[in-house]
C-alpha cells in the first residue's frame, strides 16, 4: 500500500555528526548565552555611566568587561560611549533594564556553575534594585 523509503533521511545520525555543521557543547552554548547577557548588561551600564557617572558604575563596567572577555576567550567586548540628556524616567528605565539583564545572567551563570559571574550578576541586581527602589521594579 505504501512505497518503502529508498533514501536515507536527512535527519539520520547513523554516520555521526556532520562535519559541515558546527556543533557546540552545552557548556559552550551557556558561555555564549552568558557572555551575551553580560555584554548587554555592560551596554546598559555604560549608558547609565554616561547619564549619571559614579565610581560604582565604573567598577561594575570594568568587572563586566573582564567577565565578557573571559567568556569570549579573551576577546574584549565592543563598547560605545553614549551621550544623552539626563532625565529621571530614562534613568529609572535603564536601571530596570539592567536589573532584568542581571537576573537573566544570574540564571545562566547558576546553571553553568560560574560562581564569579553569578556573584557579579547578583551584586548588579542589588545595586540596580537599590537605585530605583522595589516599587519601581515591581511595576516593570
Amino acid at each position: 500500500m505504501y512505497e518503502p523509503i529508498r533514501t536515507k533521511s536527512v535527519h539520520s545520525t547513523a554516520d555521526g555528526p556532520n562535519p559541515d555543521f558546527p556543533h557546540r557543547s552545552r557548556e559552550e552554548e551557556l558561555d555564549i548565552q552568558l557572555a551575551g547577557h553580560l555584554g548587554a548588561l555592560l551596554a546598559v551600564t555604560d549608558d547609565l555611566r554616561a547619564l549619571a557617572p559614579s565610581a560604582d558604575l565604573d567598577q561594575a563596567a570594568e568587572r563586566l568587561a573582564a567577565q565578557v572577555a573571559r567568556l569570549r576567550g579573551g576577546q574584549a567586548p565592543v563598547r560605545a560611549s553614549v551621550a544623552a540628556a539626563v532625565h529621571e524616567p530614562h534613568l529609572v528605565m535603564l536601571h530596570q533594564r539592567a536589573h532584568a539583564l542581571a537576573g537573566r545572567a544570574l540564571v545562566v551563570a547558576a546553571s553553568r556553575a560560574d560562581t564569579a559571574a553569578a556573584i557579579l550578576a547578583a551584586e548588579r541586581m542589588d545595586a540596580h534594585a537599590a537605585a530605583v527602589g522595589p516599587r519601581e521594579l515591581a511595576s516593570h
